[in-house]
């Protein structure tokens, strides 16, 4: 089984792929083998056509992608073609379309710190043996799209109040999962995030 993960390396602002890419493709390696890439001109239907996930770890730029590479991916996860997006992987929202299909947009976010998840579905399988843990990271605020049936995951509590850290749903024949922390390293290297990603990736791959 295999995965296309997306980011950006030497045109990066504040959230450069070396060094996560790694991190990823360790997180899946008995499982799914992760191709990490820099190259936008993978999102085409023959190119994606061998890959069971899709990964995005996309920089928030201002530049948006053409509207064949917006609907190369739309049609890869509409066919059945499983999509994680992971914290600044959000950036795709964009393209209105991409926003739709990941069911949310990021708006804002306080100061870096540190975060408590918490669970609120443990018998989704996404979050089979996942237990509650703190990541430092930024708390990133969303909007969601009424139109689209998402079912939140886990929340992260910031100043007394929780909001949305993880969140599923199919589009088309295919599944979408978001996971907010990953602005760090070192969120990668805290365990029960680690076993969510790995998770996350399968279940999107329809592979539990």
């Amino acid at each position: 089984m295999q995965a296309l993960a997306l980011g950006n390396y030497s045109d990066a602002i504040w959230h450069p792929f070396g060094g996560i890419d790694k991190e990823i493709e360790q997180i899946f390696a008995e499982r799914i083998d992760v191709r990490s890439t820099g190259d936008y001109g993978m999102l085409k239907e023959d190119y994606l056509s061998p890959y069971r996930l899709f990964i995005s770890y996309t920089e928030f730029l201002d530049e948006k992608l053409s509207q064949e590479r917006v609907a190369a991916l739309l049609s890869f996860v509409a066919k059945g073609g499983g999509f994680l997006g992971i914290h600044n992987g959000i950036s795709l929202q964009r393209n209105q379309e991409l926003a739709t299909m990941i069911g949310g947009r990021f708006v804002s976010h306080p100061d870096y710190t540190a975060l408590p998840i918490h669970i609120l579905e443990p018998n989704h399988r996404i979050m089979d043996r996942v237990e509650p843990f703190t990541v430092n990271d930024e708390p990133y605020r969303f909007d969601f799209d009424p139109y689209v049936r998402t079912t939140i995951l886990a929340e992260y509590e910031h100043e007394g109040e929780r909001w949305p850290a993880a969140w599923m749903h199919q589009y088309g024949l295919g599944r979408v999962v978001y996971l907010m922390p990953g602005h760090e390293i070192s969120a990668f290297k805290v365990e029960a995030y680690r076993k969510l990603i790995l998770n996350a990736g399968l279940w999107a791959a329809k592979a539990i």
